[in-house]
């Protein structure tokens, strides 16, 4: 029986945390940063959580489920 394996763009685009959460990286903080302003910018650092709606597909993606 062959090793299922997991989705290699999804493991580099999501992390679990201890809790159990997955976390991502906000997009749109590459370029064209001028027009952005700081706290947008600001918030854009911070990691985002996968909501409930699509928490099953993800942890499917990654082999979690």
């Amino acid at each position: 029986m062959p090793k299922v394996k997991t989705n290699s763009s999804a493991k580099k685009r999501f992390k679990v945390t201890g809790t159990g959460e997955i976390t991502f990286q906000k997009a749109f903080k590459r370029h064209i940063l001028t027009k952005k302003s700081t706290k947008r910018k600001r918030a854009l650092r911070q990691k985002g959580l996968v909501g409930a709606a699509n928490k099953d597909f993800v942890m499917r993606l990654l082999r979690l489920k």
